[in-house]
């Protein structure tokens, strides 16, 4: 008993720091904006204004951004689903000449930071007439991403082998295995990814900064910096609004967290 106290007591002074980002944001939330700037800094904000919230909502297009974040959001896990579970299956259940050297090549491209790629995909997207679309942030889900399809990967290959060789024997094809053998023991890490895919679009801000041009076509990401001028920056709107758009990340990973934990343990499998 006393030892789990310590263990809880050691845990607890880990997770101050880590916490402490997100206690002054909803601290500087709830001000008014002379406190947001008084020295030494104001802790616990007093009046306490309820109607930041409102405001911060009110002062720009919040819900467009909204409902522009939830589309590319979605599209983007939708992507994620298809293509990454299949290449996936592909590099652990199927035998093939060159398969494990082909999954090297994948990983290896995890390797090449985005700033090498960022003006080539910027000239092949123009040139696809993609530029101010949200083409750019979607199509490529559709084509796996490499984290991804390692971390589906490792846990297609602790499924036993007899399971797709039986249903081989039985004359089904490999996409019939894929879908009725396969899926239906994969929805622990496929919860793992869509969850690790929506904090990536969610949470997105390069991609939209680089391809997007209208601020009607803006995600919530970039939309906050409306809340920044030349001179001056109302600070208590600014974190008013991005308490709101970080509340939904909290709730998704409270309500999987479970499956979350899960599916990490699943990954971590050896072969």
């Amino acid at each position: 008993m006393k030892g789990q106290v310590v263990t809880r007591a050691i845990l607890l002074a880990v997770c101050i720091p880590f916490l402490l980002p997100f206690f002054w944001m909803l601290s500087t939330a709830l001000k008014n904006l002379p406190q947001t700037v008084t020295f030494p800094p104001v802790w616990i904000p007093d009046p306490i204004v309820w109607d930041n919230f409102r405001e911060a909502i009110q002062t720009i297009p919040f819900f467009i951004y909204f409902k522009n974040t939830a589309f590319y959001v979605a599209f983007s896990i939708v992507g994620t689903l298809i293509s990454c579970p299949l290449v996936a299956y592909g590099l652990s259940m199927v035998r093939w000449p060159a398969r494990d050297s082909l999954l090297l090549l994948i990983l290896a491209t995890m390797m090449i930071p985005f700033p090498v790629t960022m003006i080539p995909l910027f000239i092949i997207f123009g040139k696809l007439g993609w530029i101010n679309t949200y083409a750019p942030l979607i199509i490529p889900t559709f084509f796996g991403t490499p984290f991804f399809i390692f971390l589906l990967r490792q846990f297609f290959m602790t499924i036993p082998p007899a399971l797709p060789d039986a249903a081989r024997i039985d004359g089904a094809s490999e996409l019939t295995i894929f879908a009725r053998v396969i899926l239906p023991l994969c929805k622990p890490v496929l919860g793992v990814v869509a969850l690790f895919q929506f904090l990536a679009s969610w949470n997105n801000f390069m991609g939209p900064l680089i391809y997007l041009m209208e601020e009607s076509k803006y995600p919530l990401s970039l939309g906050l910096q409306d809340y920044r001028s030349t001179y001056f920056v109302e600070w208590n709107l600014f974190m008013a609004a991005s308490t709101i758009v970080v509340v939904p990340t909290v709730i998704i990973f409270f309500l999987f967290q479970r499956r979350l934990i899960e599916g990490i343990h699943l990954t971590g499998v050896k072969e």
